[in-house]
């Protein structure tokens, strides 16, 4: 598993993530990060042509796996403005309180084991007012269809690195403190078990 996890699973994910299919999705949000960026799960580096170089002045990119942030490598070198990785998972970001601008976060907050605990990491980074952007495939309205999520969730994060199938990105991070500004769901495709989708923006709201 550990050579699964370490040489195959990166280049798998990296091929199913770059479906043109989430093209729209990346471009959406992308497009709308502004100044200091912190990208959790930066992944491949698949986010980074769709950044407005005008708008970013620099960009952080969080990511725990080695072999995904290998595949990143060319594209972090060709972006027009600074990227710095930071080799770390969510639940302990590795920047000072309230120093970014923006947080874009694509397909991730499934796949953070600790979700509680990193949410309430990326506030602490975000300024007040700073705005949380994000798409995530989750948990299906439909009670038959999320039924099956349930069931399938503890096989599929063995076998997709840690992915649940049953979370609610909009509703974990209103509890972890954001205030969600807009949201858009629905299907992207007939297999709906992993494709009811879920995009949004949210903001940091400044602490009581």
């Amino acid at each position: 598993m550990r050579i699964y996890h370490r040489y195959v699973l990166p280049r798998l994910m990296h091929l199913v993530m770059g479906s043109q299919l989430l093209e729209s999705y990346r471009q959406r949000l992308a497009s709308q990060a502004r100044g200091t960026v912190l990208e959790l799960g930066f992944g491949s580096g698949l986010n980074l042509p769709y950044y407005d170089p005008h708008q970013v002045t620099r960009l952080f990119a969080l990511e725990p796996e080695e072999g995904m942030l290998e595949l990143a490598q060319q594209r972090s070198a060709q972006a027009a403005f600074p990227v710095e990785v930071l080799h770390a998972g969510a639940e302990q970001i590795p920047l000072p309180d309230r120093s970014v601008d923006t947080i874009l976060c694509t397909w991730t907050l499934c796949t953070i084991p600790d979700i509680d605990r990193s949410l309430a990491e990326a506030r602490r980074v975000l300024r007040p007012g700073g705005q949380f952007l994000f798409t995530e495939h989750g948990l299906s309205p439909e009670h038959q269809v999320a039924r099956r999520q349930h069931r399938l969730t503890p096989f599929w994060k063995r076998c997709a690195g840690g992915c649940h199938l049953n979370r609610e990105a909009d509703a974990l991070l209103e509890g972890a403190g954001f205030e969600i500004v807009t949201t858009h769901k629905g299907y992207l495709g007939p297999l709906k078990s992993m494709t009811y989708m879920t995009e949004g923006r949210a903001i940091n709201l400044p602490a009581d």
